[in-house]
């Protein structure tokens, strides 16, 4: 990581000029390099630039060795160092150190930090009467608060914020001025005398301001009302989670009828009373990125079941901003936990600014809590999960995480990405970085693309990125390929249409930082993705890398009824697998499907004369049609339902398991109907049917590696995938292939699903262009 050029005078006073690049702006770096120098008796200055941060420093060489060494090692705590210059330079005889104004350099970028909970410091301001800061709600410092979600431009300077039109009180601005206290240049610095306000309103008219607004919206709350919340990134919506009429009234406006709700406690002693929580999972929950995260559900908890219809988990977050804390704080007769969930109507990205949100969210919200520092780019909560490992593994990455660069395995020309239709992210990469957006949602509608081509032209202007070449999914009709393909005309770029599971192996390869040319066993399996051969594939079996792909293995195509309302109804799925396996539709079966006769006649027309009717490898429509026929859910109101569901009803102790057929390049699931039906018959229960398909799958997983290891030699799996964040399958196919001598490669820092798309994307089109 250090680079030195030059030579020194052992023993005489010399120079070093440096160039520190990562995560070195808005993170107490500059403070922490002032106060190096004081302490090794060093003078010269240091400035921020738009590529990080630039030093040159006087001194003896063992001063200077010193210096350099401990910036590595005493990183402040929020810092990532990637890579730092140093030159030896002559001295110049500074007689002091100080800190320089700003350096802009065009067309140079730098990582940005993500928005940061709030730090055990400002918690501890917040609360205490003596602190002039005592219950501001915008309380921040260095080590945490609003980044990426109030960034304009670069470099990060509050001119370049939305803090911009905030003007320092004295006392503020004494803090923001000394290099040794921890709100030096942060940039967000406020306080009640000269930083934003709260205010409460209903109904157009403005109730209640500061410390009364947030005394009505608890009030409002306790009374179960629901309320619109801006926060960090954007609204939410928030009621009492214990509260069954609120939560039902909360679906109901949303039009969210099954899909579970975020919550929010106080802190984790609240949430032990509703999870199971594991030290892992503990230290997830109070991390910097503050995620949602999926926690094993308590019986005795009070929360509302509908907070989480048909599952036995629940979706926790701690306050990540004094607001929440505030709003959260213990007392008698308040709800101690609160449904926080995203401000919008079904599938639209979520509400951020102050109109915008009286207009979308009017209908949904009894009163709104609202303040005045402006959020510049929209930005979710990010969610995530533990595994048994106790690593995490994130299943929506955005605040706290985007815009946090990931390392690239080489360097790269300037490239955009526009990723897949659902869970949409969009990826830039320059040089050895690649900027994973937030999660941007499913490109279904208007307002979602227009977040989409927002989000691009931040990303575009905060990182100096104008494309060279563009990648996109290989669907035709897919908003975010159609962007592309527009977009490379506008700007006569050459665009690399990408398959889609082959972006899922280069994702997870790219994850875990993989460098090599040799191929690996890609295990793809997902709901949706337009195959090569213009099918729906999603039970891929990929061998290959970046730069190619062979599809040894994949699911026997059975026709998807309806395309794709089809997902939204497994029974269909489950007949048309029957009839593809040459089972008859047994009268005891049809009243589990819940499909009227006519329903049937036109099904089976449309299998036999494939109307409406194209043909998928899906293994998430695998998952659908085995719900549907075990009796957990004929119909489903989001993506990945019913699957969601039979997961939760898995026995953990079954180890029973359906047999596939291999032959050539197909895998035939008919065995696994033929013996899932005769179990079923025989009135095995939903949790060892459940059991036993998982378990099916996961020994389907290991014979399929097991085969290309025979074939190829090859020793590394990839498993990438929405499928895979089915954490009952995930388990038990990685302990099965480590078991068998395989090195298993997952997701970490990007999700498996979809929003992973775009990552894969950019690494595909770079190695395609040598």
């Amino acid at each position: 990581m250090v680079l030195i050029k030059g030579a020194g005078l052992p023993g005489q006073a010399e120079g070093y000029h440096i160039w520190a690049r990562g995560i070195v702006q808005g993170v107490g770096f500059r403070p922490f390099i002032f106060n190096l120098a004081e302490e090794l008796h060093l003078t010269g200055w240091v400035k921020n630039t738009s590529s990080g941060v630039e030093i040159e420093i006087n001194g003896t060489p063992q001063d200077l060795a010193a210096f350099v060494e401990q910036v590595q090692d005493r990183l402040p705590p929020l810092a990532r160092l990637d890579a730092l210059q140093v030159e030896v330079v002559p001295a110049n005889g500074y007689a002091s150190f100080a800190i320089l104004e700003s350096q802009a350099q065009p067309g140079a970028f730098m990582p940005v930090s993500p928005d940061v909970a709030t730090c055990p410091d400002c918690q501890r301001e917040l609360f205490d009467p003596s602190d002039r800061r005592y219950r501001y709600p915008f309380t921040n410092c260095t080590n945490c608060g609003p980044r990426f979600s109030i960034i304009q431009d670069i470099p990060y300077d509050r001119p370049n914020t939305t803090m911009a039109g905030f003007a320092l009180c004295p006392a503020c601005q004494a803090e923001y001025d000394d290099p040794r206290n921890r709100r030096f240049h942060a940039q967000p610095v406020a306080c009640s005398q000269c930083g934003p306000q709260l205010w409460f309103e209903s109904a157009g008219q403005r109730r209640a301001e500061r410390d009364d607004a947030l005394r009505m919206a608890r009030e409002w709350l306790q009374d179960g009302k629901i309320l619109a919340i801006k926060g960090l990134g954007g609204f939410h919506l928030a009621c009492d989670a214990a509260n069954p009429a609120a939560v039902a009234e909360l679906r109901r406006r949303k039009k969210r009828s099954d899909k579970p709700f975020g919550l929010m406690a106080f802190d984790l002693a609240t949430i032990r009373r509703h999870c199971q929580v594991s030290p892992a999972e503990a230290d997830l929950l109070a991390a910097h990125q503050a995620p949602i995260v999926l926690l094993d559900r308590l019986v005795e908890s009070n929360i509302a079941l509908s907070v989480a219809p048909g599952q036995k988990t629940l979706g926790f977050m701690l306050p990540y901003t004094p607001l929440h804390l505030l709003l959260l704080e213990p007392a008698v007769g308040f709800p101690p936990v609160l449904v926080m969930t995203s401000a919008n109507l079904s599938e639209e990205p979520i509400a951020y600014r102050d109109e915008e949100a009286r207009q979308r969210l009017g209908q949904l919200a009894d009163g709104f809590l609202l303040h005045n520092r402006p959020i510049h780019m929209r930005v979710d909560d990010s969610v995530a999960r533990v595994l048994p490992a106790g690593a995490p593994y994130l299943l929506r990455r955005a605040r706290g995480y985007a815009p946090d660069s990931l390392p690239l395995p080489r360097a790269m020309p300037p490239l955009l990405a526009t990723g897949a239709e659902l869970k949409n992210t969009f990826c830039l990469a320059r040089d050895q970085y690649a900027f994973l957006s937030h999660h941007i949602g499913d490109l279904e509608n208007y307002e979602t693309l227009r977040s989409f081509e927002e989000g691009i032209q931040h990303y575009q202007r905060l990182f100096r990125v104008q494309p060279q070449r563009l990648a996109c999914d290989l669907h035709p009709n897919y908003l975010a390929t159609r962007y592309a393909q527009q977009r490379a005309e506008q700007d006569h770029l050459p665009v690399v249409a990408v398959q889609h599971h082959h972006a899922h192996l280069a994702a997870c390869l790219a994850d875990n930082g993989w460098q090599q040319d040799d191929p690996v066993i890609g295990l793809c399996f997902d709901g949706t993705g337009y195959g090569a051969d213009g099918a729906i594939w999603g039970g891929e079996v990929l061998v290959g890398g970046y730069r190619s792909y062979q599809r040894r293995f994949h699911l026997a195509y059975v026709p998807q009824p309806g395309g794709d309302s089809a997902v939204r109804r497994p029974a269909r799925m489950a007949l048309a697998h029957l009839r593809s396996a040459g089972l008859d539709w047994a009268p005891d079966l049809l009243p589990v499907l819940d499909l009227c006769a006519e329903e049937r006649t036109v099904l089976a027309a449309q299998l036999t004369h494939q109307i409406n009717a194209p043909l998928t490898s899906s293994m998430g429509r695998l998952f659908d049609a085995a719900a549907a026929l075990i009796g957990v859910r004929e119909k489903t109101n989001y993506e990945g339902q019913a699957a969601i569901e039979m997961e939760a009803q898995a026995d953990p102790y079954e180890r029973g398991f359906y047999p596939f057929e291999l032959r050539e390049d197909l895998i035939d699931p008919a065995p696994l109907w033929l013996a899932l039906v005769a179990d079923w018959q025989a009135g095995l229960g939903i949790p060892q049917l459940s059991a036993r398909f998982h378990n099916s799958v996961a020994r389907l997983s290991l014979d399929l590696c097991r085969q290309v290891r025979t074939e190829l030699g090859c020793q590394i799996v990839a498993l990438s995938g929405g499928v895979w964040q089915n954490r009952f399958l995930l388990q038990r196919a990685v302990d099965a292939l480590q078991n068998d001598g395989f090195r298993v490669l997952i997701h970490r820092r990007v999700p498996a699903n979809d929003g992973c798309i775009a990552f894969g994307q950019v690494m595909v089109a770079a190695y395609t262009g040598d």
